[in-house]
C-alpha cells in the first residue's frame, strides 16, 4: 500500500512512523512534511490546503491511501476532491468536518443527539457581548466559534479579561461561542468512525496551557499522556455508547456521515461525561503518545476506515506500558514565537522506541542544521512499564536538546502519577 500523508507537524510525524511499521505499507510520502518527517517519507512542497494540488500528488504518486492530518484541510473539503477523483482518503467530508469548523454547528448537533455539553450562546454583535456575559460565570469560557489552532479559547474567572477575548474576536469578525464551565478533569478520546460504526481508541488526557501548574494562556497542546490510570474502563465504553455513536449517528441522518477521526474532548464531572469539543481529526498532541502504544497495523486500520469497511477490521491491540508525549516550544510561544534558531541535541531519536524525538515545526538549511519554523518546535515521546518511567525516559531526553529561549511543562502527567487526579 502506498500512503500519502498531509501535514507538517508531530502529529504527521507520529503517523508516519506508525505506518512505517506497518509491513503493507510499502511507499510513504508526505506534503509538505517537515525536516523529521523527511527521514522516512519522500516529502513534496504541495499546500495541504489546496486540494488540486493535493489530487495532482496523490495521482501523481499512486497513492493506495491520503492521510489527511489538519483539520483546515478537511473543513476546506480536501478530503471531498480526492474521493471525487476516486482516491481512498482518511478524514471527512467538509459537511462533516463542520464538527470542529463550528462549534455552533457542533452545539446543534448535539442537542439533536441528546449529548451532554456545556450551555452556551453565540453573540455576533458586539452591543449584546455584556448582556450575554451576564448569564455566565463566575468562571467564563470564551471561544472563537471557527477553527483557531487550539489558541481561541479564554477560560477565566475574570470578567473584564472574558470581555476583552470576546471583543477581540467580534473586531476580527469571528463570532463568539460564551459556554458554561464544565468541572472535572478532561479526557480526550480518539474514535474511528466509519458511518455509524466506531472503534475507540486509548483516551488521553492533553495540557494545553502553556505554564506548569496549568498557568498562562491556552496553546494548541504542550504535552499529553496514555491511558488514563483514574479512568475506569467502563468509562470509555460509557462515552463511546452515550456520546460518540449518538452523535456520528445525527451525521448520518443529516446526510453528511463521518468517515476518519472522530475526536471527543469531555470533562467527567459528577454528573458524568459532558462534551468540550469534537475535533474532525487526530488530535495533536495525544496522537504522538497513542500511536505509540498502538500494535496493530495503521494501515489497515486507516483503509478500512477510508473504504467503508472498518467493522471488518479486528480491534485494534496494543501494547503494555504507558506513553508520554512533551512539547518542546520556541521563546515567546504561544504568542509570536522566535524562529530560526539552530537546534542541537535532537539526534535522529526516531528510532528510540522508548524516547522519540518528534518534529513539529523544523526545516533543515542547506549546510545541514536543523532550524526551528514554528511554535511548537519538537515533541519527546517516552514509553514505560508504567507512566513514572514514560515521564522520565521522555524527561530525560528532552534535557539533551538544545534550542535558545526555549521552553517545556515539567509536569506532564505528574498529577496522575501522584494520584491527584479522580472521577
Amino acid at each position: 500500500m502506498r500512503v500519502l500523508v498531509i501535514g507538517s507537524g508531530a502529529r504527521e510525524h507520529a503517523l508516519v512512523l506508525a505506518l512505517r511499521r506497518d509491513p503493507a505499507v510499502t511507499a510513504l510520502f508526505a506534503a509538505p512534511g517537515n525536516a523529521g518527517i523527511a527521514q522516512h517519507a519522500q516529502v513534496r512542497p504541495v499546500d495541504p490546503c489546496a486540494a488540486e494540488d493535493v489530487v495532482a500528488l496523490a495521482t501523481e504518486v499512486d497513492a493506495d491511501l491520503v492521510v489527511i492530518g489538519p483539520e483546515v484541510p478537511l473543513v476546506l473539503g480536501v478530503a471531498d476532491a480526492l474521493r471525487v477523483a476516486g482516491i481512498p482518503c482518511f478524514g471527512p467530508s467538509a459537511a462533516a468536518a463542520r464538527i470542529e469548523g463550528s462549534k455552533a454547528f457542533a452545539k446543534d448537533v448535539m442537542s439533536a443527539a441528546g449529548v451532554r455539553t456545556a450551555h452556551s450562546e453565540v453573540v455576533d454583535n458586539p452591543a449584546e457581548l455584556d448582556d450575554a456575559l451576564d448569564r455566565f460565570g463566575p468562571t467564563w469560557v470564551v471561544k472563537d466559534d471557527g477553527l483557531a489552532a487550539g489558541k481561541g479559547v479564554v477560560v477565566t474567572a475574570d470578567r473584564s479579561a472574558a470581555r476583552e477575548h470576546g471583543a477581540e474576536l467580534l473586531e476580527q469578525g469571528h463570532p463568539v461561542l460564551l459556554e458554561s464551565f464544565l468541572d472535572g478533569p478532561e479526557v480526550s478520546l480518539f474514535c474511528l468512525v466509519d458511518g455509524e460504526t466506531v472503534v475507540p481508541l486509548l483516551p488521553a488526557q492533553d495540557h494545553k496551557r502553556v505554564g506548569d501548574g496549568d498557568t498562562g494562556p491556552n496553546t494548541g497542546g504542550m504535552g499529553a499522556y496514555t491511558p488514563l490510570p483514574w479512568l475506569p474502563e467502563s468509562a470509555v465504553t460509557a462515552i463511546v455508547e452515550d456520546v460518540v455513536k449518538p452523535v456520528a449517528a445525527e451525521l448520518v441522518r443529516r446526510g453528511s456521515g463521518f468517515s476518519g477521526l472522530l475526536y471527543a474532548g469531555l470533562a467527567i464531572g459528577a454528573a458524568g461525561p459532558a462534551v468540550v469539543e469534537f475535533n474532525c481529526r487526530f488530535g495533536d498532541p495525544e496522537t504522538q503518545a497513542v500511536l505509540a502504544l498502538l500494535d496493530s497495523p495503521l494501515g489497515e486500520l486507516l483503509y478500512a476506515t477510508a473504504t467503508g469497511t472498518l467493522a471488518q477490521v479486528a480491534p485494534p491491540r496494543w501494547r503494555d506500558g504507558s506513553a508520554i508525549t512533551v512539547v518542546l516550544a520556541a521563546e515567546n510561544y504561544p504568542g509570536h514565537p522566535r524562529l530560526g534558531d539552530a537546534i542541537s541535541g535532537a539526534g535522529e531519536g526516531a528510532l528510540d522506541e522508548n524516547a522519540t524525538v518528534l518534529h513539529a515545526g523544523t526545516t533543515q538549511r542547506e549546510d545541514g542544521a536543523l532550524i526551528s519554523a514554528g511554535g511548537r518546535v519538537l515533541n519527546v515521546v517516552g514509553v514505560g512499564a508504567d507512566l513514572a518511567e514514560a515521564r522520565t525516559r521522555a524527561y530525560d531526553r528532552i534535557a539533551a536538546i538544545k534550542l535558545p529561549g526555549s521552553h517545556y511543562r515539567t509536569d506532564i502527567g505528574l498529577a496522575a502519577v501522584e494520584g491527584r487526579i479522580e472521577v
